[in-house]
């Protein structure tokens, strides 16, 4: 079982938005048996809310429903669990490394860095471009899952 945390600042837009992503690509390949895929947020400002409305209108609108996430905090424990720490940007990273201490495993990566490009996905949060945001998880999911099988 290859297991994924997909993680940003709130775990209402971007995360949730890779997560359900990533469960619609391995059910379409028909390996989803394979995965354990899920998000989490590096701060505690969003715990317990759902996906940010226009995030949840841009996955409905292709199909993909996130239906019954609530945010959360990740934990020094997901962090042992999971195989792969997926975030979406740098600033991310920091807020993580509070979380876990020392990344001596090298589960930690960026999003996109699967994909070859060295930027963050687009925060939507502060653009309102939810779909440029689609665009950066769909990239980055794909080049994810073709370098894991």
């Amino acid at each position: 079982m290859i297991k994924i945390l997909f993680v940003c600042h709130g775990n209402i837009c971007r995360s949730p938005m890779a997560e359900f992503v990533m469960k619609d690509m391995v059910r379409r390949a028909g390996v989803e048996d394979r995965f354990e895929i899920a998000s989490a947020a590096v701060s505690t400002e969003e715990l317990g809310n759902p996906v940010y409305p226009p995030a949840q209108r841009v996955l409905n609108e292709h199909g993909i429903s996130c239906k019954g996430h609530h945010a959360h905090r990740m934990t020094r424990q997901e962090y042992e669990y999971y195989d792969y720490i997926i975030l979406m940007d740098e600033m991310n990273r920091r807020w993580c490394d509070r979380i876990i201490g020392e990344d001596d495993r090298n589960k930690v990566s960026l999003l996109l860095e699967h994909a070859g490009i060295s930027r963050d996905v687009a925060d939507p949060w502060y653009t309102g471009n939810f779909e440029a945001t689609w665009d950066d998880v769909n990239v980055g999911c794909r080049a994810l899952l073709e370098e894991l099988f």
